[in-house]
Formats: structure tokens, sequence, C-alpha cells
């Protein structure tokens, strides 16, 4: 996959990252799909709660596939709803904006305004329907502010081991019950009209260093990652996103799995994953060298796309430039997964709520 009818400009100019003259304005009626003219391999985050002339400007010429916001870019429901249409308006199509929105610590949209979720592993505790419940409202406020894709379900299996900053964000601490509810929270997620990204591949959860600070090695072997950590994402192969681990596996590679051909490869054809796969966040130090660099090589890995979520201009046009246009699998890959990006049923939340409060409360109450 690697270079296939990519394009890597040269040095970048801070206002026009992939350099010269700005782009032409991209086809307002255009959904993200491969029509002609590839867009950037990058989702991008952004600076704050509204968009600047310079910031819309830049994202107008980079045309990232999308976006991703953070607590920064949240403010209340209108605003966040101005916020997600002025950036599909920035590069005149239907983009993806995503966010994490797990429950526990990693959530970005919080009370007042939104409900706040139990972290994965307590909420598995109260079983799959709660699970579907729970992603089902979730993803009906996210799709209420102009957000339609969310970085869960976390597929990693929690571990004694596993560091502070992951275990709790996993569904439980063996593959069937992993599995059994990430699907049930990706379900929830699609019906709401909202993607879920799968991560973190090929699987984070044996390892006791955390990503954001360090690059943290798994070393076993694949025959016994088979059996273990690969195992969830086998189970969820058809779903239509995911995204890397920033870990080491020591019998595979000395690169992370982000920036290794051989990891990439591993997730394609031994986990059987088939669709969009994008580069865990390129400014968490697990990685080396700089954001161009970074994005750079887990573009030649095999990675469709690089998450760049915090960072300069100058910094975000580096990984814009780096990054390139998408390939043309990554586009067909990045089709389909828009393929799935449907309207929200019409579930009453109302009624899931109920439900859900049902299931919830203790016997005999």
């Amino acid at each position: 996959m690697t270079g296939s009818g990519r394009t890597h400009p040269a040095a970048p100019n801070a206002l026009s990252p992939r350099g010269g003259a700005s782009a032409a304005s991209p086809d307002p009626n255009s959904d993200g799909s491969h029509n002609g003219s590839r867009h950037g391999a990058t989702i991008l985050g952004v600076e704050g709660l509204e968009l600047g002339r310079d910031e819309r400007a830049f994202l107008r010429d980079a045309d990232p596939w999308g976006f991703i916001l953070f607590a920064r870019n949240v403010g209340d429901p209108d605003q966040l709803r101005r916020l997600t249409s002025d950036l599909r308006d920035a590069v005149g199509r239907d983009a993806i904006v995503m966010t994490d929105q797990e429950g526990g610590r990693v959530q970005r949209l919080r009370g007042p305004h939104w409900t706040e979720w139990p972290a994965a592993l307590d909420s598995a505790a109260d079983g799959e329907r709660a699970v579907h419940l729970r992603h089902r409202l979730m993803g009906q406020e996210l799709r209420a502010v102009g957000i339609d894709c969310d970085a869960s379900p976390c597929l990693d299996i929690a571990r004694d081991e596993t560091h502070p900053f992951l275990r709790n964000r996993c569904f439980g601490s063996d593959p069937e019950t992993v599995a059994r509810m990430g699907r049930a929270a990706a379900d929830g997620l699609l019906a709401a009209g909202v993607l879920p990204v799968v991560k973190h591949m090929p699987g984070h959860g044996r390892t006791r260093v955390d990503s954001h600070h360090d690059l943290p090695v798994l070393d076993a072997a694949p025959d016994e990652l088979d059996r273990t950590d690969f195992a969830p994402f086998r189970a969820l192969a058809d779903l239509p996103m995911g995204m890397t681990a920033h870990i080491r596996l020591a019998q595979v590679d000395d690169r992370p799995a982000t920036a290794s051909p051989a990891a990439i490869a591993l997730i394609r054809d031994r986990i059987g994953f088939g669709g969009l796969l994008m580069s865990d966040d390129i400014g968490m130090n697990a990685l080396s060298g700089d954001v161009g660099q970074r994005a750079a090589a887990a573009i030649a890995a095999g990675c469709d796309l690089v998450l760049h979520c915090n960072a300069t201009r100058a910094e975000f046009a580096q990984a814009v430039a780096a990054a390139g246009t998408m390939t043309d699998a990554a586009a067909r890959r990045a089709q389909a997964a828009l393929d799935r990006r449907g309207p929200p049923d019409a579930a009453d939340p109302a009624d899931l709520r109920d439900e859900l409060r049902a299931l919830l409360a203790p016997a005999g109450a």
C-alpha cells in the first residue's frame, strides 16, 4: 500500500499546508467520497470554541478527511452545533466530525449539558443490553450536535498489569466479554447514526506504560496474541473504522505498530480488519521524530489516515504535507465507512432511558 498514488509535497507554508497557492474550493455536494480529487490523509484537531478566519482558510487548504474535537472545543449545545457546521462548511462537504466519548475519564462532552457516562469496565458489569442502551443514548447526544463518529469502543483486554490510563476503559478481562460488550457498544452507536472506531489495534491491554508519555513494549508471540489480544478485534473486524496502538510488538518489529508495516500487516491479514485505519494521535510521546516524520512513517506503514489532535498551526501544516492525499485504497475504505453512516433511528431517548433505568433497578424495587 505504501506510496500508491500518493503525493508528498515539499516543505509547507504555515498558512497553505500543501505549499504554494490555495487549493480550489471543494465541491459542496461531496460527502467525502473519492470522486476525482482525494482528500488529505489526515484527521485534525481545531483550536477552540469557534473557527477564526485564518483557521478556516487553513482547513480549506488542508482539506482533511475529518476532524476531532476535545473539551477545549466544547461549550454548550448551540455552540457545538455551530462549530461542527462551520467545520463542514470550511471544507465544503459533509466531513466526519469525531470525538472521544467513551465514558468515565475519557468523555469530552460532560454535564451539565450532556450525560455523565460510566467507564467501560463499570458499564460492562451491567450487561450487554445496558452497554447497548448507553451507547445508543450517547450516540444520540453526539449526533444532535453534529458529531457523527466516536473513537469507541476500546477492545483492549484489561489485565492486572494494564496501566491505569487504560484499564477501566476496557470492557473486560477476557476476549469473549470484550468482544460481546464491544459489539453491543458499536451497534448502539451505529443505531444512533454514529460511526464507531475500534481501538487500539492490535491490542494495548498487556502493556504497563502510558503511550501518551513513553513507548510500551509488548513481548509476546503473535500466536499467543491470536488467542487473546487479537481476538476481540477479529470478532469485530467487520466494523468500518479502526485506530492503531502506539505500542511496539517486540517479536514483530522494532518500530511502534503505527509506524510498522509488519504490525499493520498483522492488523490487515491476521486480524482480518479491512476497514479504514487511522493512527492514534501522532502528538503522543510514544512516537519519535518531528510531526512530519511521524505522519510520513504512519502512512508508509499502511495507515490510511493520520490523526493529529493538538499542535501549532505550523505543526499541523507539517503533518498535512507529510501525510499527503489519500491513496485510492484508503479512499475506497473511507467511502465504505461513510456508507455505514446512516440516519439515526427513530427511538425515543426517553423510552431508552426508561429501559436503562429498569435494567439497573435493584431486584424487587
